[in-house]
């Protein structure tokens, strides 16, 4: 079965229902040993995470991020639908999201709009905030609320996309700031607390268990897994421990709908920290690099070399002029050991040599046919991300199907190979968006999956969803950006 690996991101205008759950104490029966058998702990309740909200929530705050849009000329009804909408649905309404005066009232103006929603911890009690890089990428204005409401603008120190770790600043003092724990303690199996913003509703408390540790999903992070509910909107908040310490970031979760589905990650409080340490002191992040195309050694390849136990990276290819190559580093040399640190598996490899300073000296340990030496290696810098990066041949795309005028959508039809890559069975691509459609924040790339809570597989389909809705209401769009899933709401031009 494949799933669709999603960082999440909340449009605070998603339709949701809530389950409220009281607090209860388990308590389960004990279950006799038989004679002759090994022991085993004996469960007699469930945690009481009560002292530990009541420790660590007043650090906990929420992030709502704003993005600049020009003012419209149109009528106040249509703000009023808005509200109602809300109200229907029995959702909170974000603040900004419906206007205290109608908009005839105002003379056309940059004012800011709500684009999402996310969490994030207090660092020190002078303001620093950690949050995810995802949470507040592309916002023209970042707003934190603290637990007692106030409110602060932030100003961001630094953003690292590689590892989704970012600082923020907020103007206050005396803050209650978290304790950070040791993520080397944490064990497989323990319970775990996380507090957030899910779908914008603020001071959420979840609970689970540690899932798993060291988790390959990114080629610098080993991700703590736990079965913690997270969802649209706890991205950026802390993982806690019982003994009341930050010992992870939530950030993303393994989902085919979008939603929470028993499986999250978190960024280790280690990594998180070792970024946000440099972020703070220049602003952006420095990792090392030696040159070199890896891939895993299989137990076949161990056993026929005379390794033994697959272990290590497997060199398959060296750059030219990099640091591996004046090392004398060879394709199919076998990386054991970096600066005296054990490669396990090929993707230790990138977050070690990651974490080593540019213009280190380090010593790299290979076996190379039959037999162990030592290298010495400069490491380099690994080139800063770009987002400007140009592609070398764009690809032509198909003909526009269908144009949804009330939304200003143009739309094309996505290819199976598309939808397999998306893991979706259905879907509708975005080739342009103005109007109603912009103003809610859909653009060209994205893939709309369901309209008015109605999947939707081809424009045409979408064009009759719209056709039989009520034009002077808003509209729930279900859509994919990238990896990631989220909702926003349309208001059709009339």
């Amino acid at each position: 079965m494949n799933f669709a690996f999603s960082r999440q991101r909340l449009s605070t205008r998603a339709v949701l229902s809530a389950t409220l759950m009281g607090a209860c104490t388990l308590m389960l029966p004990v279950i006799p040993v038989v004679a002759g058998a090994q022991s085993a702990p004996v469960v007699r309740g469930l945690p009481d995470f009560t002292e530990l909200v009541e420790q660590v929530g007043p650090s906990v705050v929420n992030i709502r991020t704003l993005e600049r849009a020009s003012a419209d000329s149109g009528t106040g009804s249509a703000d009023e639908q808005m509200l109602e909408f809300f109200k229907r649905f029995g959702i909170p309404v974000p603040p900004g999201a419906v206007p205290k005066t109608p908009r005839q009232d105002r003379a056309p103006s940059e004012e800011a709009q709500p684009r999402g929603v996310g969490s994030g911890f207090v660092l020190s009690a002078d303001g620093l905030i950690m949050t995810n890089a995802h949470v507040v990428e592309g916002a023209d204005e970042l707003v934190v609320t603290l637990p007692d409401k106030r409110e602060y603008k932030a100003r961001l120190v630094g953003t690292d996309k590689r590892t989704d770790v970012a600082v923020v600043k907020i103007e206050a003092s005396g803050l209650s700031a978290v304790r950070i724990g040791d993520v080397n303690r944490l064990k497989v199996g323990e319970w775990v607390m996380a507090i957030g913003s899910p779908f914008g509703l603020e001071n959420t408390v979840t609970a689970g268990i540690v899932s798993a540790k060291k988790r390959d999903t990114g080629d610098f992070l080993p991700f703590i897994q736990t079965d913690v509910a997270i969802n649209p909107g706890n991205s950026g908040g802390p993982l806690i421990n019982m003994r009341g310490e930050v010992v992870g970031i939530n950030s993303q979760i393994y989902s085919r709908s979008g939603g929470f589905q028993g499986i999250s990650f978190a960024i280790p409080i280690d990594e998180a920290v070792r970024v946000s340490d440099q972020l703070r002191s220049s602003g952006r992040v420095t990792r090392g690099r030696i040159g070199v195309q890896i891939g895993q050694v299989s137990k076949d390849v161990a056993e026929s070399i005379g390794l033994g136990q697959p272990r290590g990276a497997l060199v398959n290819g060296v750059e030219p002029t990099s640091p591996a190559a004046k090392a004398g580093l060879e394709p199919g040399d076998i990386i054991l050991k970096f600066d005296g640190r054990e490669i396990e598996k090929s993707t230790d490899l990138p977050r070690i040599v990651g974490n080593t300073r540019p213009g280190n000296r380090s010593t790299v340990t290979v076996f190379r046919r039959g037999s162990q030496r030592d290298l010495s290696i400069t490491v380099a810098e690994l080139e800063p991300e770009r987002a400007d990066r140009k592609a070398a041949a764009p690809e032509a795309k198909p003909p526009a199907s269908g144009v949804v005028t009330s939304l200003g959508l143009t739309l094309g039809e996505l290819t199976a190979a598309q939808k397999k890559e998306l893991n979706i069975k259905s879907g509708v691509r975005v080739d342009g968006a103005e109007g109603a459609a912009a103003k809610a924040g859909l653009r060209e790339g994205d893939v709309i999956v369901a309209v008015a809570n109605t999947e939707v597989g081809s424009a045409k389909e979408l064009e009759a969803v719209v056709a039989r809705l009520d034009k002077s209401r808003p509209v729930n769009v279900l859509f994919r950006r990238g990896e990631w899933a989220q909702y926003t709401v349309i208001r059709p031009s009339r």
